[in-house]
């Protein structure tokens, strides 16, 4: 499944696809998590979740996040823990890795070099 998140026609858009590895929920993001896109990733991801959460992130086709963005996977990072479930991240690109670097998250997240790794930090 693919959803497409555009706040606005001038804003870039940013893609939200999901796949099933078994048990686990493989999302990929595309494009630019901001303050304009994270209310929407924030509803998609919502919808997604369910039962007790596997969860892997690729974030190979982000290029940018911003402090909002960081916030919405907080957020899933939170609501799967409390369902018992895990996260992982993985394919950080390097502007996105420095985000998380300066902003810490990279000590909070589990963060694997690709979406295999991801998927089996999770199992």
């Amino acid at each position: 499944m693919l959803t497409t998140i555009r706040p606005n026609k001038r804003e870039p858009m940013m893609e939200f696809a999901q796949e099933q590895a078994g048990d686990v929920l493989i999302v990929r993001l595309t494009g630019r998590l901001d303050s304009s896109a994270a209310p929407g990733a924030e509803q998609t991801f919502a919808g997604v979740l369910g039962g007790t959460p596997h969860l892997a992130i690729d974030l190979s086709h982000l290029d940018y996040i911003s402090s909002a963005g960081l916030r919405v996977l907080l957020i899933v990072a939170k609501k799967v823990q409390q369902a018992q479930g895990k996260v992982a991240l993985c394919g950080l690109t390097p502007n996105v890795r420095e985000i998380f670097a300066i902003s810490g998250f990279d000590t909070i997240f589990t963060i694997q070099p690709d979406a295999a790794a991801a998927v089996a930090a999770v199992r």
